[in-house]
C-alpha cells in the first residue's frame, strides 16, 4: 500500500460509517468537497467504485462493502498502535466512538460530561444516540451501551451499575379524573401514554411481574391517545394528565419527588439488568475504553 492512501482511506471509512459526506466531512476537519475528491482520487486509483451517490444518500456498492471489511480491521490497529502510545504515558487519548439509547445518555453520561472531559482531556466522545441494537463492528462504534436484556450473547459486556426498576405513574390531575388501577389488567380502561422505538417501528409493551414471584415477568398491551418515540414528550403529557406513564424510575425521579407524578402498581413493576457497556471481544481493552468503563461505574456506585 502507498502510505499516501492513509488519509483517503480514513476518509472512505468515516464516509462508510456516516453515510454522507457532510457528516464524515465535520468529523474530519475538511470540506465536503475535498473529502468527495479525496474518495473519486481512491475510486480511480482502485479502479473501482466504492459509493452509489444521490442527490439524497451515500451508500457502499458491494465492492466498497467488502473493501471496508478489509479495511477497518487495519485502520483499527494502527489506532490502537498509537494509543498504546498514549497508554506508555499514562494518558488516555483518541476518539470514543460509543452508540447507546437516548435514556442511558440522558441518565449516565449527560449529567457527568464535564466532568469526564476535564478529567481526559485528551479522550473525544463521538456519541450516537439510537434506541435499536447497533452493530459496534460493522459500524465503527467503539462500544454500545444497552439494558442488560438486550445486550447479545456474543459481546463483552460490562455493567454499569446495579439492577433498574420500572415505574408507572400519573398526575394527580390524572387520578382525578380516573381511579388509580390495582392491577396490570385495569390498564385496559386507562389512557396510557406509548412509546414507538425509532427503528423498528413497533410500539413498545409495558413489563410487569407477577408480586408473589418476580421472576414471572409478561406483557401487556396498552392503548392511549399519544404515542411517541421521545421519552421527554411522553413525560410532559404525563405531567399534564395526558395519561399514564411506564419508564425506569430514574428517569422521573424529580417528578416522583416533588409530587408532580405518582406512582401506581408499585408491586406489580418489576426490576431487570441495568445498563451494560458491551463491546466486541479483544485481548486487550484500550485505555480509553476502560477510563469511560470506570468513569461510569463510579458515577453509578455513588448515586
Amino acid at each position: 500500500m502507498d502510505p499516501a492512501q492513509l488519509p483517503a482511506l480514513m476518509a472512505f471509512a468515516s464516509v462508510a460509517r456516516h453515510g454522507s459526506f457532510t457528516h464524515a466531512a465535520a468529523e474530519t476537519g475538511v470540506t465536503a468537497s475535498a473529502l468527495s475528491q479525496s474518495i473519486r482520487s481512491l475510486e480511480t486509483q482502485l479502479n473501482v467504485r466504492l459509493f452509489n451517490r444521490t442527490t439524497r444518500r451515500v451508500a457502499l456498492t458491494e465492492a466498497g462493502a467488502q473493501f471496508l471489511a478489509r479495511v477497518l480491521p487495519a485502520l483499527g490497529e494502527l489506532e490502537a498502535a498509537f494509543e498504546a502510545l498514549d497508554e506508555t504515558r499514562d494518558q488516555p487519548a483518541g476518539t470514543l466512538r460509543i452508540n447507546l439509547p437516548r435514556v442511558a445518555s440522558e441518565l449516565l453520561v449527560l449529567p457527568h460530561l464535564a466532568e469526564f472531559t476535564s478529567r481526559y482531556p485528551q479522550i473525544r466522545l463521538d456519541l450516537t444516540l439510537d434506541d435499536g441494537f447497533a452493530d459496534v463492528v460493522g459500524e465503527g462504534f467503539d462500544a454500545g451501551i444497552r439494558l442488560g436484556e438486550r445486550v447479545a450473547q456474543d459481546m463483552v459486556a460490562v455493567p454499569l451499575g446495579g439492577d433498574i426498576r420500572i415505574v408507572v405513574a400519573g398526575s394527580p390531575a390524572y387520578f382525578e379524573r380516573y381511579p388509580a388501577p390495582a392491577t396490570p389488567a385495569d390498564l385496559a380502561a386507562h389512557d396510557c401514554l406509548r412509546y414507538r422505538f425509532s427503528t423498528s417501528g413497533g410500539i413498545y409493551r409495558w413489563e410487569f411481574s407477577q408480586p408473589d414471584d418476580p421472576s414471572r415477568v409478561f406483557e401487556v398491551e396498552t392503548r392511549g391517545s399519544l404515542v411517541t418515540n421521545d421519552l421527554h414528550t411522553m413525560v410532559r403529557a404525563a405531567e399534564q394528565g395526558v395519561g399514564l406513564l411506564h419508564v425506569i424510575d430514574d428517569y422521573v425521579k424529580e417528578q416522583l419527588e416533588d409530587g408532580r407524578l405518582v406512582r401506581v402498581l408499585d408491586a406489580w413493576c418489576p426490576s431487570f439488568p441495568g445498563f451494560y457497556l458491551y463491546t466486541a471481544s479483544r485481548a486487550q481493552m484500550p485505555f480509553k475504553l476502560r477510563a469511560l468503563i470506570d468513569f461510569l461505574r463510579e458515577k453509578r456506585e455513588v448515586r
